[in-house]
This record gives C-alpha cells, sequence and structure tokens, in this order.
C-alpha cells in the first residue's frame, strides 16, 4: 500500500541528496543520458552549486557501441557543461549484452576488437577520462563480462574502502521489478530508508527519485529549465507514449519494442546495426507483431498450447531447444513441488486442478499448488503470474525470451558462460 508524503516529489528528493551528501564520503551517478538518470544528475549539480559542495560528483557512463548519436551528442553536451562539478569515467569496453533479437545470437559484446572493422561507430573524441581495452584501470574488468557484473564491480572498486552511495536514476511506478528493488523487505538498507540498497559493506545504491512519475519528470525539466535529450522530442513525435520512450541499447527484451524506431530517426547509424548485431533487422520488421509474442498471440488451428509448444520447440537449433526444455522442466516442477504464494482475494479464482497448501508463507500467505500444468487460463493469473500454463511457454519462445523471464527466471552465471561456449563453437557457421 501506497503512503503518500506531506511534501511535493521535488523537495523530497532534496531532502534525500542532502542526507546522501552528508552521510557518504564518496558519491556517484549511474548516468545513461535518460530521462531518469538526467533529472537525477541536475537535481545533484544544483543541490552542490546551492550548498557550496565542493567534491565532485563521480559519473559512470557505459557507453554500448550501439546507441543513438543524439544520446551521446547530449552526454558530451552535458559533461562539457559541468566539467568542473564531475569526476567522469566513460567506460568503451568489451561488455556482453543481451539481444533479443536473435536465437542465434542471444547476447552480443559491444567494442569487441576482434570485430572492430564491424563498429557501429568509433571511440568517441574529446570526452574526459575515456577508458577503452587499451588503457583499463579496472583490476576487475574481464572481458566479455555481464553488464549487469560491472556495474556493481565499478562501485566496490569507486568506493576505495570508503562510504560510498551511487546514485540510480529509477523510479517506482516504472514497472514491477524497479517497484520490488525499493520496496523490497528482504534487503539491507542505510537506517532503515527503503530507497537505499546496500551492495556490500561500503557501498550502497540509493534511489533518491524513486517516487517521481513520468509526469513529474517533464513538469521538472519545463518548470526548472533543465536540459534533456533531445531523442525525446523525436520519439513523441512518432507517437511514442511517455511511458513507452526508452533510449537504452535497443536490442534487450524490453527495449526491441522500439527497434524500428531506430531506423527511422538515425537511418545511417541504423544501417550499421544491421550489420553489427544479429536479428536487428528481423526485429525491426517484426517488433510488436504476433511472431515475436505481442498482441495476443493466438493458437494456431488444430493445435492446444501444449502441442504448439512441442511444434516451436522443434523448429528451433539443437542446443537452443536444449537450453528451453531445461527452463521448461524446472519451470514445471516448481509448480508441481513448491507451488507458489497467492493473496487472499484470489484464493476463489482457483481451478479445479489446483489445490492451497496447509503450509504458508512466512508472510501468511495462502500457497496454491497445481495437479498439471493447464493449456491456458482465462482469469487473470497467467498475467499476474500467479499460475502455471503451456501458453507461457509458449509466448516465452515465441519473444525470444533466452532468460525466460516471463517464467520468473533471472539469468546465471553458468548460463552466460554456456552461452559463450556455444557462440564460440558455432562462430563461423
Amino acid at each position: 500500500m501506497k503512503k503518500y508524503l506531506a511534501t511535493n516529489v521535488y523537495d523530497a528528493s532534496n531532502a534525500r541528496l542532502e542526507y546522501i551528501f552528508k552521510n557518504f564520503e564518496r558519491i556517484y551517478i549511474s548516468f545513461s543520458g535518460g530521462k531518469d538518470s538526467s533529472v537525477l544528475l541536475n537535481l545533484a549539480l544544483d543541490y552542490m552549486k546551492k550548498t557550496g559542495e565542493k567534491r565532485k560528483l563521480g559519473l559512470l557512463f557505459v557507453d554500448l557501441e550501439g546507441q543513438y548519436n543524439l544520446t551521446i551528442d547530449y552526454i558530451k553536451k552535458t559533461i562539457s557543461q559541468h566539467r568542473n562539478m564531475l569526476d567522469v569515467y566513460w567506460v568503451c569496453l568489451p561488455l556482453t549484452l543481451r539481444n533479443a533479437v536473435s536465437v542465434f545470437q542471444p547476447f552480443w559484446t559491444c567494442w569487441d576488437l576482434e570485430h572492430r572493422d564491424k563498429w557501429i561507430r568509433e571511440y568517441p573524441k574529446d570526452v574526459p577520462n575515456l577508458i577503452t581495452q587499451e588503457n583499463n584501470p579496472f583490476p576487475f574488468f574481464v572481458e566479455k563480462m555481464e553488464f549487469e557484473e560491472f556495474v556493481p564491480a565499478f562501485g566496490e572498486w569507486y568506493s576505495n574502502g570508503k562510504k560510498t552511495a551511487c546514485l540510480v536514476g529509477i523510479r517506482s511506478d516504472e514497472s514491477l521489478n524497479r517497484y520490488r528493488t525499493i520496496k523490497s523487505l528482504y534487503k539491507e538498507t542505510l537506517n532503515g530508508k527503503n530507497w537505499t540498497t546496500r551492495i556490500s559493506e561500503h557501498f550502497y545504491n540509493t534511489y533518491p527519485i524513486y517516487d517521481w512519475t513520468v509526469k513529474d519528470i517533464w513538469v521538472g525539466n519545463a518548470k526548472l529549465g533543465w536540459e534533456y535529450n533531445r531523442l525525446y522530442d523525436m520519439f513523441y513525435k512518432a507517437g511514442v507514449p511517455l511511458s513507452s520512450q526508452r533510449i537504452c541499447q535497443p536490442y534487450g527484451d524490453d527495449q526491441r519494442k522500439g527497434l524500428n524506431l531506430f531506423r527511422i530517426i538515425e537511418p545511417d547509424t541504423w544501417a550499421k546495426v544491421v550489420n553489427r548485431v544479429s536479428g536487428a533487422n528481423f526485429g525491426n520488421i517484426y517488433c510488436g507483431k504476433r511472431i515475436l509474442g505481442y498482441r495476443n498471440v493466438k493458437l494456431p488451428k488444430g493445435h492446444t498450447w501444449k502441442s504448439y509448444c512441442k511444434l516451436l520447440l522443434a523448429t528451433l537449433p539443437t542446443e537452443m531447444a536444449s537450453h528451453y526444455r531445461k527452463k521448461f522442466r524446472k519451470f514445471m516442477l516448481h509448480w508441481y513441488r513448491r507451488g507458489s504464494p497467492i493473496d487472499n482475494d484470489s484464493i476463489k479464482d482457483i481451478p479445479a486442478y489446483a489445490y492451497l497448501s496447509k503450509r504458508l508463507t512466512s508472510h501468511n500467505e495462502h500457497i496454491v499448488r497445481y495437479t498439471k500444468i493447464p493449456d491456458c487460463l482465462d482469469n487473470g493469473f497467467e498475467s499476474r503470474r500467479l499460475a502455471p500454463s503451456w501458453r507461457r511457454m509458449c509466448i516465452c519462445i515465441l519473444k525470444n525470451d533466452f532468460l525466460c523471464t516471463g517464467l520468473s527466471f533471472s539469468q546465471t552465471k553458468r548460463q552466460q558462460e554456456r552461452m559463450k561456449e556455444l557462440l564460440e563453437k558455432y562462430r563461423n557457421l
């Protein structure tokens, strides 16, 4: 349940920044050039000017190569305007990134020297503290490590044993996962403040604008005259809803829905993207279509969802099909053995082949178990992930959801290592 504060989000964020600057020795921002991290950066810079803060604010920008030139130009301009207040780390290292538009290359590596002839662009010029493989200062860095591994490792390195805060521009109303990041009852916080998350002994993530809405973001830019990435103007003219505008590398599971805009907004960059990232043009043509699991996937005539799932598995490359089968087995075993928590309001809607366990969760929620995997459920249980179904597994394949996040999985380190092995094995196919 939401608890509203007796203040506006602008004042609340400034109060959080005051707490951060008083309680941490080192502070940096994880900056992407997007609307949320831009607002957070402007808030922090305004606070530093108002209070006469002498420390420099660290700024980490992980350049993912396959990004809009408009974004790169905006970040260059922002850094140039506030250079005397910022300690910049512009990172162009070979990191492994998710590619949701290809079953043959589910991951790709930016700034990979082995494929320099195909790079979308060269290293940026005239930027402070550009970090590449040639001058890498990070002892923790391993070539082709994941983006999600690099970011917390950088924070630990940057802390250098001192109490350090990373300013992260996420908002809880943007997605359920981000809401959980803020609201989690299992994370460690600083002095009970739910907008902080302890990552290690000295290092915390902080979320000063977690309670802002997308409307607050744009009202803030307008009222306070803050600069922002003009790529959003292009999105707005293209009819993209404010809540759906994303500027990060566009080949991820969520971002690929806007992949067709890359071709329209920056056609010269797009031509290089197609040559660089496997499946990019396929994603451009079919993003948002049923073929990629969007817009109410319909069952082919003569099939059940179970038979359709088996048909889809038979069409995949052998290694990929094996990967999905292992995931699906774990998914089904989880529901058979452990079940899942269910809220009291949903108990009356469980189907006849499900039953309530006598055991309760630690939060006194009921646990529901299924005696068989249903073909599909139209009572809202699937969309809320309260039940298994063969339809959920079909959509997982159709959306090229390699990590099976739609089945509540997350990527393991071993899976990433396995994918690297497969890519090497079939590199010359």
